[in-house]
């Protein structure tokens, strides 16, 4: 699986990641076990895990699989806090985010965090008491690297400045957040700060919360997310008007490529500029394999254009 660094940072990963929000809950620790090990023979790195998903079981689960299949050295975990309130909530104090990296830790049964991301910007906290924590973490050996969860470019682009009059350690490497050809709103003003700092995008959701697949153009499939009660409204915010006409694309793409529709949309968002990797989450081994077949799609530049062109925010 091709690999690049996240912005201008020497932290290198596989552009194609594994995203565990369903773990704990809808895959269990064997099923678990066949995603990670289909995902680690196939050449990929990184592996995308929040203490939010299932309320933690998301981190016992793979903390249960690096322990037993898939060794702990042949990744690069990328852990985030998912903590109430605003955009970052209201814990966003030194002291509140150790302690959530603590229980991380913990959970998955490691000493460290390749990437620890920040789940977003907190107003009411000073930023240089957090960025603090940053330093006390990497200091201490908890983590490699740093982020940020979904921030506003301004946001993103104020962290970078102070990270960079505390010291080098404090400054983001990258910052997560929704982007597909359904959801290009990053273009508007993060995509620019991120470039500007260096800082590279970790694109979640990158076929459209599964809508790119093609697999809702004809209604909703009774094993779909769209029909859980759990996920129907997450994946209904991306069905409308404008995404049937992006999917139709798609699918024709897909089709003179002689390839996926999936393919055709997770290589779209590949090879985006500034985005380090994408992150897919998938149902079981099968669904993953299919996803990590995109690894060797090239869009050509025609369709590329086709696809901006259609897609583009409005």
């Amino acid at each position: 699986m091709r690999r690049g660094r996240v912005g201008s940072s020497g932290l290198e990963v596989s552009q194609i990641g594994l995203g565990t929000m369903t773990w704990g809950s809808g895959t269990d620790v064997d099923g678990a076990t066949e995603q990670l090990t289909a995902f680690v023979d196939a050449g990929g790195t990184l592996v995308e895990t929040a203490d939010g998903y299932s309320d933690g079981a998301a981190q016992e689960v793979l903390g249960q699989v690096l322990a037993s299949a898939v060794p702990r050295e042949d990744l690069v975990l990328a852990g985030r806090g998912m903590l109430p309130g605003g955009p970052l909530g209201d814990g966003a104090a030194r002291g509140a985010l150790l302690a959530g990296l603590d229980a991380t830790l913990a959970r998955l049964g490691t000493d460290h965090l390749d990437l620890w991301q920040l789940p977003g910007f907190d107003a009411t906290v000073p930023l240089e008491e957090t960025l603090s924590a940053v330093q006390v973490a990497v200091l201490a050996g908890k983590a490699r690297y740093a982020g940020l969860v979904a921030p506003a470019g301004w946001q993103l682009a104020t962290l970078a400045e102070r990270g960079r009059a505390i010291g080098s350690l404090t400054v983001p490497v990258s910052a997560q957040v929704e982007y597909s050809l359904v959801c290009r709103d990053p273009e508007r003003d993060l995509l620019p700060a991120a470039t500007y700092h260096g800082i590279g995008l970790l694109a979640w959701a990158p076929l459209g919360r599964g809508v790119l697949t093609g697999k809702y153009a004809d209604g909703t499939p009774a094993d779909s997310r769209a029909a859980s009660a759990d996920f129907a409204s997450y994946v209904e915010a991306r069905r409308n008007e404008r995404s049937a006409r992006i999917v139709q694309a798609v699918l024709t793409a897909a089709d003179g490529l002689g390839t996926s529709p999936l393919s055709v949309a997770l290589a779209w968002v590949r090879d985006r500029p500034g985005v380090g990797a994408a992150i897919v989450g998938a149902r079981d081994a099968a669904q993953l394999t299919a996803s990590m077949a995109a690894d060797a799609v090239d869009l050509p530049a025609e369709i590329r254009a086709a696809l901006d062109d259609v897609s583009g925010p409005g």
